[in-house]
């Protein structure tokens, strides 16, 4: 595993043109170096991963343009890729298994219930050899700053009895220290039967990579770390399977 050392400390906010295009940058290597073959992405909205020619990428979501422009209205301007299937990007229910030589998921993993559920569903769908491409906010880079790191603990509970248990604590923790609205018991009423993408669970890279090394090592998922690389408010993960 090539492990960047920045990823040790704090890294820098994403600020400026400069900024932008380093960002940019970082993506696209890691993409040339690993999306190839056919694949998906889930949840790109409208910042898909630039891809090479020699990918071909299907874009999944869990509404089709009208439904997603409705559920996050401060889209509706912008362009946003086409769906071409319409499915919970936590389970993958319509994809065949071993069938795929690549899963695109960036900025998707906070949003989901079950981490680790995720992960192995993203995994069953790969080819052996096939790549997981996650990028993952860094908390200390976002609005997250003021939430608490996701335990492991926590995610393996909801691997072992289903999220529905920490739902509402997720929602109130967001409300509090992100949305920050006046009346807090309505907005967490509001934003829960609206099924909003919150960001569920948070992470810095160091307890992303404690959940992962327990998953590979203790839960026996069927991966190896390939890189985990700092991109400004964002770290980049790759997956093998």
């Amino acid at each position: 595993m090539r492990l960047v050392r920045a990823l040790r400390h704090p890294v820098r906010p994403l600020v400026g043109l400069v900024e932008l295009m380093r960002f940019r940058r970082r993506r696209r290597t890691l993409s040339d170096r690993y999306i190839a073959g056919d694949g998906v992405e889930i949840g790109a909205l409208h910042q898909p991963l630039r891809v090479s020619d020699r990918a071909r990428v299907r874009y999944i979501d869990r509404y089709d343009e009208a439904g997603l422009r409705e559920h996050y209205p401060e889209l509706a301007k912008l362009p946003l890729v086409p769906v071409d299937v319409i499915d919970d990007g936590e389970a993958l229910a319509t994809v065949t298994d071993a069938s795929l030589n690549f899963v695109i998921a960036n900025h998707f993993i906070e949003h989901t219930q079950s981490p680790l559920a995720t992960i192995r569903n993203h995994l069953r769908v790969l080819r052996p050899g096939g790549v997981l491409y996650l990028a993952v906010p860094d908390k200390r880079r976002t609005f997250d700053v003021d939430r608490e790191v996701t335990p492991l603990a926590h995610v393996l509970r909801d691997l072992e009895e289903g999220p529905a248990w920490s739902r509402a604590e997720h929602f109130r923790d967001w409300v509090v220290n992100v949305d920050r609205a006046p009346d807090v018991e309505a907005r967490i009423v509001a934003l829960s039967d609206a099924d909003y993408s919150i960001h569920f669970h948070v992470w810095t890279p160091d307890g992303f990579l404690e959940m992962l090394e327990h998953a590979r090592d203790e839960l026996g998922m069927p991966f190896t770390i390939e890189e985990v690389q700092g991109n400004g408010i964002e770290f980049i993960v790759i997956l093998r399977h």
